[in-house]
Protein backbone atom coordinates (compact mmCIF):
# COMPACT_ATOMS: atom_id res chain seq x y z
CA UNK A 1 0.00 0.00 0.00
CA UNK A 2 2.74 2.33 0.62
CA UNK A 3 4.27 1.38 -2.35
CA UNK A 4 1.22 2.19 -4.15
CA UNK A 5 0.58 5.87 -2.65
CA UNK A 6 4.45 6.82 -2.85
CA UNK A 7 4.12 6.09 -6.16
CA UNK A 8 1.17 8.29 -7.30
CA UNK A 9 1.82 11.43 -5.16
CA UNK A 10 5.44 12.22 -7.39
CA UNK A 11 3.53 13.15 -10.28
CA UNK A 12 1.78 15.63 -7.93
CA UNK A 13 4.12 16.83 -5.75
CA UNK A 14 6.06 17.52 -8.81
CA UNK A 15 3.31 19.65 -10.75
CA UNK A 16 2.56 21.53 -7.26
CA UNK A 17 6.54 22.76 -6.97
CA UNK A 18 6.10 23.70 -10.63
CA UNK A 19 2.71 25.58 -9.71
CA UNK A 20 4.47 26.99 -6.59
CA UNK A 21 7.22 28.11 -8.31
CA UNK A 22 5.09 29.85 -11.53
CA UNK A 23 2.79 31.25 -9.30
CA UNK A 24 5.72 33.35 -7.12
CA UNK A 25 4.80 36.15 -9.60
CA UNK A 26 1.26 37.12 -9.12
CA UNK A 27 0.79 35.43 -5.12
CA UNK A 28 3.31 34.36 -2.56
CA UNK A 29 5.09 31.50 -3.84
CA UNK A 30 8.95 31.40 -5.10
CA UNK A 31 11.53 28.80 -5.55
CA UNK A 32 12.62 27.92 -2.15
CA UNK A 33 8.91 26.42 -1.39
CA UNK A 34 9.41 24.95 -4.69
CA UNK A 35 12.34 23.48 -4.47
CA UNK A 36 11.14 21.96 -0.73
CA UNK A 37 8.15 20.56 -2.12
CA UNK A 38 9.93 18.61 -5.03
CA UNK A 39 12.59 17.38 -2.72
CA UNK A 40 9.80 16.58 -0.39
CA UNK A 41 8.34 14.01 -3.56
CA UNK A 42 11.62 12.42 -4.33
CA UNK A 43 12.82 12.03 -0.92
CA UNK A 44 9.38 9.98 -0.18
CA UNK A 45 10.39 7.62 -2.99
CA UNK A 46 14.00 7.68 -1.23
CA UNK A 47 12.53 6.13 2.07
CA UNK A 48 9.80 3.84 -0.03
CA UNK A 49 11.95 2.66 -2.67
CA UNK A 50 15.25 3.00 -1.58
CA UNK A 51 18.34 4.75 -3.65
CA UNK A 52 18.69 3.19 -6.54
CA UNK A 53 15.32 3.38 -7.51
CA UNK A 54 15.17 6.58 -6.43
CA UNK A 55 18.25 7.58 -8.60
CA UNK A 56 15.98 6.86 -11.52
CA UNK A 57 14.01 9.53 -11.57
CA UNK A 58 15.13 12.97 -13.82
CA UNK A 59 17.71 14.82 -11.97
CA UNK A 60 18.14 12.87 -8.70
CA UNK A 61 21.60 11.21 -9.91
CA UNK A 62 22.92 15.02 -10.82
CA UNK A 63 21.54 16.95 -7.80
CA UNK A 64 24.94 17.77 -7.06
CA UNK A 65 25.54 19.13 -10.37
CA UNK A 66 22.14 20.93 -9.93
CA UNK A 67 22.89 22.41 -6.63
CA UNK A 68 25.98 24.16 -8.41
CA UNK A 69 24.22 25.45 -11.27
CA UNK A 70 21.91 27.27 -9.32
CA UNK A 71 24.28 28.48 -7.20
CA UNK A 72 26.33 30.18 -9.75
CA UNK A 73 22.83 31.62 -11.43
CA UNK A 74 21.98 32.71 -8.68
CA UNK A 75 25.32 34.62 -8.03
CA UNK A 76 25.26 35.31 -11.76
CA UNK A 77 21.75 37.39 -11.44
CA UNK A 78 22.88 38.86 -8.16
CA UNK A 79 26.13 40.13 -9.17
CA UNK A 80 25.38 41.40 -12.88
CA UNK A 81 23.60 44.20 -12.26
CA UNK A 82 26.45 45.52 -10.36
CA UNK A 83 28.09 45.18 -13.54
CA UNK A 84 25.89 47.62 -15.19
CA UNK A 85 26.09 50.43 -12.52
CA UNK A 86 23.04 49.38 -10.56
CA UNK A 87 22.34 47.55 -7.29
CA UNK A 88 22.63 43.94 -5.80
CA UNK A 89 19.79 41.96 -7.53
CA UNK A 90 18.38 44.72 -9.69
CA UNK A 91 15.96 42.86 -11.59
CA UNK A 92 15.23 43.79 -15.34
CA UNK A 93 13.65 44.89 -17.36
CA UNK A 94 13.21 47.98 -15.04
CA UNK A 95 9.45 49.20 -14.01
CA UNK A 96 7.08 50.21 -16.71
CA UNK A 97 8.98 48.76 -19.41
CA UNK A 98 7.74 46.12 -21.71
CA UNK A 99 8.20 42.78 -20.68
CA UNK A 100 7.43 39.20 -22.42
CA UNK A 101 5.10 37.40 -21.02
CA UNK A 102 3.59 33.76 -21.40
CA UNK A 103 0.04 33.95 -20.35
CA UNK A 104 0.20 35.07 -17.01
CA UNK A 105 3.85 34.21 -16.51
CA UNK A 106 6.64 37.06 -17.26
CA UNK A 107 9.71 36.72 -18.59
CA UNK A 108 12.06 38.89 -16.10
CA UNK A 109 15.31 38.24 -14.22
CA UNK A 110 13.34 37.55 -11.11
CA UNK A 111 11.32 34.43 -12.79
CA UNK A 112 15.60 32.99 -13.62
CA UNK A 113 16.53 33.91 -10.18
CA UNK A 114 13.75 31.69 -8.40
CA UNK A 115 14.38 28.78 -10.71
CA UNK A 116 18.24 29.79 -9.91
CA UNK A 117 16.48 29.40 -5.79
CA UNK A 118 14.76 26.39 -6.87
CA UNK A 119 17.47 24.55 -8.25
CA UNK A 120 19.70 25.07 -5.51
CA UNK A 121 17.39 23.57 -2.89
CA UNK A 122 16.19 20.99 -4.95
CA UNK A 123 19.64 19.98 -5.92
CA UNK A 124 21.23 20.52 -2.27
CA UNK A 125 18.26 18.73 -0.42
CA UNK A 126 18.36 15.66 -2.59
CA UNK A 127 22.12 15.23 -2.69
CA UNK A 128 22.28 15.55 0.45
CA UNK A 129 20.15 12.72 1.76
CA UNK A 130 20.91 10.71 -0.98
CA UNK A 131 24.98 10.77 0.03
CA UNK A 132 23.80 10.07 3.90
CA UNK A 133 21.69 7.18 2.56
CA UNK A 134 24.81 6.18 0.27
CA UNK A 135 27.17 6.36 3.65
CA UNK A 136 24.58 4.58 5.31
CA UNK A 137 24.67 1.39 2.61
CA UNK A 138 28.47 1.41 2.86
CA UNK A 139 28.60 1.18 6.57
CA UNK A 140 26.36 -1.42 6.73
CA UNK A 141 27.84 -3.28 3.35
CA UNK A 142 24.78 -2.72 1.16
CA UNK A 143 22.37 -4.05 3.13
CA UNK A 144 18.73 -2.72 2.46
CA UNK A 145 18.03 -0.18 4.79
Amino acid sequence: MTRMVARLLLLPTLVTALAILVKGYTQPGDGFSAGVVASLGVLLQLMVFGREEAEKIPGVRQAGTLAFVGLLAALGLAVVPLLMGDSVLTHYPPPGAKVLHLGTLEFITAVLFDCAVFLLVFGFVVGTVSAISRAIEDADGGEDL
